[in-house]
Formats: structure tokens, C-alpha cells, sequence
């Protein structure tokens, strides 16, 4: 079960550790969200399952009890070596901790031959490394299922819909390749120490056939939602093939899009369509 208020702030004293912002250390205080993550990930006996920055390991210690094989990774070296000395021994076998950053380790050093194979994230993800990390995550071979807690400001651009101001080269890489199922709201009240943002948990389901983007073809559409009010027709004429740059704007003219649209306005099935040479 995850540690009270009260006793979460008791083994922090113990662990002479203060929360810090900046790794977006907010601790869940809260068994029903527990449950739910679990809920949702739909985990099972064997399960490989990815959980990025553990801190006192109420979720990783819910993954473990419930039969998965936890690939961890925390780049707090006091809660590492927390873990380490407390979780560790119970589960020699099932838990893989790392000490390290996560944008460096996204799949926490889970062997290539069990992410070849399923594998799910099941995490509490700091806001500060969410779309970077969330990004080395579609580089690479896509999980089966994740259960992301997230602020909702995240979960609002992982989502968004064309035309929309939180509609950007995230979403359509991550629409490109999950579906999604409704969030759940978070309160503020499940964590110590409580975050001044709302929170979510957000289902990511892998699509029966996801679309992932080549480096070329991420950079491009990233720049072209970082001049989103420049008119597509301008931009791509001064970074793509004249040949290459006419064909793709011909098929979103024929979408009803013409070269006066912006970024914004283009659905992701569009954007998939387009190539660099």
C-alpha cells in the first residue's frame, strides 16, 4: 500500500530528503491510484514492465506484488539507493533498477530482446522530461500498452485535435502510433508534496499498425510547427525539393488544405503522407 501524508513526510525526514521540483518529485499518497495504474495497464504475472523515476516505489512495489518484471530507472541517487536497500532484496529477480536520466535510459535498460517482444510503461512521469522522453519512446520499438500519470497540460498536447492550440509535432507522432482512452482525473490531494498543476492518467494503447517517423521527416514537421503561423506552401518551399514539397501539397490541396494553411490545421493522416525526397 502507498505511505500516508504523514508517513511519506516521515521517511523523507528519515531519508534526510526534501522534494525536488525540478525532477517533478511528487509521491503518491493515494492506494486507489495505485490500483487503478495497475487497473489500467491490465498487468499480469510476467509482464516486463517499464516505470520511469520510481522515487519511494509505491507503484514499482504494486508492480512487483502483482507478478511483473520491473525495469526501473531514478536519477535521484538517495531514493536509488533507497530502492535498492529496501525493494531490491524482496524482489532480487524481478526488479532492474537503474540510476540514471531517463531521456538518456527511456526504456530504463530493458534488454532488446524483451522490448522486441510486449512490453508496457506504467509511470508517474516527471513534467519536465514528459514530450523528450516521450519522444526517444516513439524512436524506438513501441510498447504495447502505457499508463502514464501526467499534468494535464501534457495530456492536453498528446491528445489535441487539429485546429486546436495544443495540436503540435507530439500529437501527431503519438496519434500516429496509440490510440487513446479516456483520461482520469488526478486530484492534487493524492500527492505529497501536492502540485500546484492538475493531474491525469492517461491510457496509451498501441495502434494495430502504428506509423513511426523517420528522423528527416520528425525534424521537418517539428519546424514547421515552430514557425505554426507560417503558411505551409512559404515553409516548405524553402526546405524541401521543389518536386517533393509540390506533390505533398498537392495531396493536401486535394484534402481541401491549400498552401495558405498552417501547420495546425493539417490531421495527422496527412502528415503521415509526407516525404522528404
Amino acid at each position: 500500500m502507498p505511505f500516508t501524508p504523514t508517513e511519506t513526510r516521515a521517511l523523507l525526514d528519515q531519508l534526510g530528503h526534501r522534494p525536488k521540483r525540478f525532477l517533478g518529485q511528487n509521491f503518491l499518497v493515494d492506494g486507489n491510484i495505485v490500483r487503478k495504474s495497475l487497473e489500467l495497464g491490465e498487468v499480469a504475472p510476467g509482464d516486463a514492465v517499464v516505470e520511469i523515476g520510481p522515487g519511494l516505489g509505491t507503484l514499482t512495489g504494486a508492480l512487483l506484488e502483482a507478478g511483473a518484471e520491473v525495469w526501473a530507472v531514478e536519477k535521484d541517487r538517495t531514493l536509488e539507493r533507497h530502492l535498492a536497500a529496501t525493494l531490491q532484496p524482496r524482489f532480487p529477480d524481478r526488479l532492474h533498477l537503474t540510476e540514471g536520466d531517463a531521456i538518456e535510459s527511456p526504456l530504463a535498460g530493458l534488454p532488446a530482446a524483451r522490448a522486441a517482444t510486449a512490453f508496457k510503461i506504467i509511470a508517474n512521469l516527471p513534467y519536465a522530461i514528459s514530450t523528450p522522453w516521450m519522444d526517444a519512446v516513439l524512436s524506438g520499438p513501441p510498447p504495447g500498452r502505457m499508463v502514464l500519470m501526467l499534468q494535464r497540460e501534457a495530456a492536453d498536447r498528446y491528445t489535441a485535435r487539429p485546429g486546436t492550440k495544443s495540436y503540435g509535432a507530439i500529437s501527431i507522432f503519438l496519434q500516429s502510433a496509440y490510440a487513446f482512452a479516456p483520461g482520469h482525473r488526478v486530484a492534487a490531494s493524492c500527492f505529497h508534496p501536492r502540485p500546484d498543476v492538475d493531474s491525469c492518467l492517461q491510457v496509451f494503447e498501441r495502434a494495430a499498425a502504428p506509423v513511426q517517423f523517420d528522423p528527416q521527416i520528425k525534424a521537418l514537421i517539428r519546424g514547421c510547427f515552430q514557425q505554426r503561423r507560417k503558411q505551409l506552401g512559404a515553409f516548405l518551399r524553402r526546405h524541401l525539393p521543389a518536386e517533393t514539397g509540390a506533390a505533398w501539397l498537392a495531396e493536401i490541396e486535394a484534402a481541401g488544405f491549400g498552401p495558405q494553411a498552417r501547420a495546425e490545421q493539417i490531421p495527422v493522416a496527412l502528415w503521415q503522407s509526407l516525404r522528404v525526397k
